[in-house]
């Protein structure tokens, strides 16, 4: 069964791969289905054309559409390449407004993040944890937009906790907060080998009794310069410097 998505703006980002949930050697994205309607009137691609097609969390390869019609578009599939691994960087972030975490994670899928873990914090307006991207799993269109973007079939998981406590700091090697208030090294500086956890604040940032959490468990403190950035910036921009920190970019 093809997976079927319904919530508006779905190609809000460029589709550099079309992806399905499941994927035949002869298959069909029906004409309801908003990716066929990219294809034919965004890509405007006719019968004998190809382009690239991969599974949610699986193989990629490339498509060629064998016949249109009202049921919608046909294609035949060769695999070419497994599954890409993700890269050792999880985001935790604080809570924000739903339309900040569509950003957020959008762009954490794109850069390849293994994980993002999002939370309640001290200063984050708690009514997020009940917004309709979590309450009808609509997050997960909004990874699927951005392994699209990225050209990529992976995806990171999401899990949702209610405090600091909740996060599994032992499974890291390197243990990051990006902060303003304590003092702090550039992130840009850092040289980092092994797997990541990067907390990010929420558009308040953290209370002091959080930051005190951090430094009691010996997360190192570092900053993205002196000018106040919105929290999606932040994530997007420490989870790239983290990437280049551990030669991943």
């Amino acid at each position: 069964m093809l997976y079927i998505l319904r919530v508006n703006n779905l190609y809000s980002v460029a589709m550099n791969i079309v992806l399905l949930e499941n994927v035949y050697r002869e298959g069909l994205i029906e004409r309801r289905d908003e990716r066929a309607s990219h294809i034919l009137k965004v890509l405007k691609l006719k019968v004998s054309d190809s382009f690239k097609l991969g599974q949610i969390n699986g193989h990629s390869g490339t498509a060629t559409i064998e016949r249109i019609d009202d049921e919608g578009i046909h294609y035949t599939y060769v695999k070419e390449k497994e599954k890409e691994p993700l890269y050792p960087v999880t985001l935790f972030v604080g809570q924000v407004r739903p339309i900040c975490m569509k950003r957020i994670l959008r762009e954490a899928v794109m850069l390849g993040v293994e994980k993002v873990i999002v939370g309640r914090t001290d200063l984050g307006e708690k009514s997020y944890e009940n917004a309709k991207i979590w309450s009808s799993r609509e997050y997960r269109k909004f990874l699927i937009d951005g392994a699209m973007q990225g050209g990529s079939t992976s995806i990171c998981d999401v899990d949702l906790i209610t405090s600091l406590e909740e996060l599994p700091l032992h499974l890291f090697d390197n243990l990051l907060l990006l902060d303003n208030i304590l003092e702090s090294t550039p992130l840009s500086k850092a040289s980092l080998t092994g797997s990541i956890l990067l907390a990010v604040g929420s558009e308040r940032g953290f209370s002091s009794r959080e930051r005190q959490f951090f430094v009691d468990h010996d997360f190192s403190v570092h900053s993205l310069g002196k000018r106040i950035l919105r929290t999606e910036t932040a994530c997007a921009v420490a989870v790239s410097l983290s990437l280049a920190a551990i030669d991943a970019l």
